[in-house]
């Protein structure tokens, strides 16, 4: 996997036009707005649009022609996903509807008063965790697992409009100072949730299959949850159609795994949803370093 810079696309001034425009125009003027943001990325962010036919043409076997316009698609359901997490939060959740696939599996892992990990990846729009967990699970403290993945100054601006996150994060620090945050609250029952689909600079990896072909993966979450036998879920909240959101949850039904083995079952979750939902796995970079490979 080529390296991942740790930060998202974005700038607190593009934001701040899409939440003048929802706020004033609505929420289909700023989808309308999109369709010209998503082909100005198809130009100008050429990398990403490398990386992105890759996966169409060459991971999920599309035809040349079709990858071609995948590209456009997923662009444009990854903004307007970054635009559903705003209106939601700046108070238009009535207009959404959401699923709750599984939610018990979150009462069972509770139950087991041994903290919890729910392994999730830069899938669908998992930002929206804290509506899911807040009309389901009041009780459920969740903590975010994360390199720096936003500028701090759009993380604040955001903030500002859809008020301050109930989800806690923890920092991933070189000095390895989070090891100790993490064990803290699964000491308190609390809930940690990795996007295990990327590893941060000098991370351990392990090489596992994806779509057919191998590519690295952090070691941390996987060896944290068997050394300590910690019960997993597999969590993704998908984009569906009118509006409509749904949150899925799977146990680890494995006993006595290894990390590997584990992995190996995350992926195969993962890749179940990447095809099914292909325009909503954002990994806008050479994930399987095939243009660079060292």
């Amino acid at each position: 996997m080529a390296e991942w810079k740790g930060q998202s696309r974005g700038t607190v001034l593009g934001f701040k036009i899409y939440v003048f425009i929802i706020k004033n125009l609505g929420l289909y003027a700023s989808y309308f707005v999109l369709l010209f943001v998503a082909a100005y990325f198809i130009v100008f962010s050429f990398s990403s649009t490398k990386s992105t036919y890759y996966l169409f043409r060459k991971r999920l076997n599309y035809s040349a022609l079709s990858s071609i316009f995948q590209i456009y698609k997923s662009y444009f359901t990854f903004g307007r996903i970054q635009l559903d997490r705003i209106a939601i939060g700046a108070g238009l959740k009535k207009k959404y509807s959401f699923e709750f696939d599984g939610i018990h599996h979150i009462n069972d892992l509770l139950a087991k008063k041994k903290g919890g990990i729910l392994l999730t990846a830069h899938i669908g729009n998992f930002n929206l965790a804290q509506h899911f967990f807040s009309d389901k699970h009041d009780s459920a403290v969740v903590n975010l697992i994360m390199t720096d993945l936003e500028h701090e100054e759009i993380k604040n601006y955001l903030e500002s409009v859809t008020g301050k996150a109930s989800i806690k994060t923890i920092i991933l620090k070189d000095d390895l100072s989070h090891i100790f945050v993490m064990n803290e609250a699964l000491k308190n029952n609390e809930l940690l949730v990795f996007a295990a689909d990327r590893y941060y600079k000098d991370a351990k990896t392990y090489t596992e299959e994806l779509l057919g072909k191998p590519t690295k993966f952090p070691q941390g979450p996987f060896k944290l949850a068997v050394r300590n036998q910690i019960p997993v879920l597999f969590v993704h909240i998908m984009r569906e159609k009118d509006f409509h959101y749904h949150f899925y949850a799977r146990p680890f039904e494995g006993i006595s795994a290894s990390p590997k083995e584990l992995l190996k079952a995350y992926l195969g979750d993962l890749e179940g949803m990447v095809r099914k939902y292909p325009h909503q796995w954002y990994n806008y970079y050479d994930y399987w370093n095939d243009f660079n490979p060292s």
